[in-house]
């Protein structure tokens, strides 16, 4: 592996030719949202009044650690790195903070640099485990996740009913010109309806299936796969950064 990857902090968005459904972009604020949460990521550490460090402990071949978290000039670092005999990464949730139904969730957030290690930005209810019914008991709803063998293709997808009869759409892909470089901003609208994927205000899938009619958290992190033929072409350290993330209501 290399001794590590370059992440430089350049928050230049270019213009990209895209797989998106329609060309125009989407304000929350021209659809009747208002914000109602957010975190900038000022100061020099997490804020623990809207995150928790999540899952720490193992996690696939790795291990969720908080050392792996950081906040750096207005920016949160979901970091992997190889530590001695262990492989980890860094995760942060606001599952005993904030929670809601409906809304539009967004990050602003550059991906990592190498293969192996993914970012993702995700919701989940803390009830998915206990029935299968997605609308009482949730789904997790993956916004996001970036390989980066994809290069400039973005990877989502639903799944419910956690569990022996689990259920999954997707992996649902969005093709976005530079995507692997830069801050892009990431987007779910989840209405009673539907839910609607947007990158970088575009909107790239409508999906109905899957639909939670319940109260969900978000979940930003640094996901480590499952085994060590998959970190053959990793770096360390990488980072996953994220500018900020917003909540928006009607």
């Amino acid at each position: 592996m290399a001794s590590g990857c370059v992440n430089k902090l350049n928050k230049n968005t270019p213009s990209p030719q895209n797989s998106a459904l329609s060309q125009e972009v989407f304000s929350p604020e021209k659809n009747s949202y208002k914000l109602v949460w957010e975190d900038n990521f000022d100061g020099i550490t997490l804020d623990t009044t809207k995150w928790i460090h999540r899952g720490t402990g193992p996690r696939r071949i790795g291990y969720n650690d908080p050392s792996m978290v950081k906040v750096s000039d207005g920016d949160l670092l979901l970091m992997y790195d190889i530590k001695k005999d262990s492989i980890m990464a860094g995760a942060v949730g606001t599952q005993d903070t904030y929670q809601t139904t409906y809304g539009y969730f967004e990050c602003r957030a550059r991906m990592q640099k190498s293969q192996g290690p993914w970012a993702a930005f995700w919701l989940q209810s803390p009830q998915i485990s206990k029935g299968e019914d997605p609308g009482k008991f949730g789904a997790e709803i993956d916004i996001f996740e970036y390989m980066k063998e994809y290069g400039d293709t973005m990877t989502h997808a639903l799944h419910w009913a956690y569990g022996p009869n689990q259920k999954s759409s997707g992996r649902l892909l969005s093709t976005l010109e530079g995507l692997s470089d830069g801050f892009h901003t990431f987007g779910l609208e989840w209405t009673p309806e539907k839910y609607i994927i947007y990158m970088d205000g575009l909107k790239f899938h409508e999906r109905t299936d899957g639909l939670s009619h319940t109260d969900e958290y978000m979940i930003l992190s640094m996901e480590i796969p499952a085994t060590l033929e998959n970190l053959k072409k990793a770096c360390a350290p990488d980072t996953f950064i994220v500018d900020y993330v917003r909540v928006y209501k009607k």
